[in-house]
């Protein structure tokens, strides 16, 4: 597949043609990583890695179209991109708020955090809010264990949280951006 078919691909999701012109940009960006990684299909997680960077998370068509230039099936690729946490295939919200739910943060109240969090935003662990603002995550562990239970908001780890402070940001963020 070269980049003028990949471009047709990037035409048929609903844009503006400013918005066309960066995704030729992001394009040629994973074109250059491809083509860095010598099309080697080893080099599959980083090209990923690097696709998911440049597009906020792995489309349809960006995974065809890495599956195309590295020859694997695109079934392998999506097999890749799904067995791995670090990808997603669907756009993050604005803010994102991510649960550790490992042992001593389960033992300290991660689930009623949890519970709390879903039942606030009317969304469930691994969906985005349908503004878009919100998407709610969980972790096995954060590795913050002596600060149980932590939740990453926007990727600050905080630790010692309750069902009240967890909710008190998520409405901060909904009210006012604020964090």
């Amino acid at each position: 597949m070269n980049l003028a078919s990949a471009i047709k691909i990037s035409n048929k999701a609903k844009a503006s043609s400013a918005t066309h012109t960066h995704a030729d940009k992001r394009l040629k960006m994973l074109e250059a990583t491809i083509k860095r990684y010598q099309y080697q299909q080893d080099a599959l997680i980083e090209i990923l890695h690097k696709a998911q960077e440049l597009f906020g998370y792995l489309d349809n068509d960006v995974l065809i179209y890495v599956a195309h230039n590295l020859k694997l099936p695109p079934s392998r690729v999506y097999g890749v991109a799904t067995f791995y946490h670090l990808f997603s295939l669907a756009p993050s919200g604005v803010h994102t708020c991510v649960v550790c739910t490992g042992t001593a943060c389960y033992v300290k109240g991660a689930q009623a955090i949890l519970a709390n969090v879903e039942k606030s935003t009317r969304i469930h662990a691994g969906e985005t809010s349908a503004d878009g603002q919100i998407s709610l995550l969980t972790a096995r562990c954060l590795g913050a264990c002596g600060i149980a239970p932590a939740v990453v908001f926007d990727g600050t780890v905080l630790g010692n949280q309750t069902p009240e402070s967890v909710c008190d940001r998520i409405k901060g963020w909904l009210q006012d951006g604020s964090s």
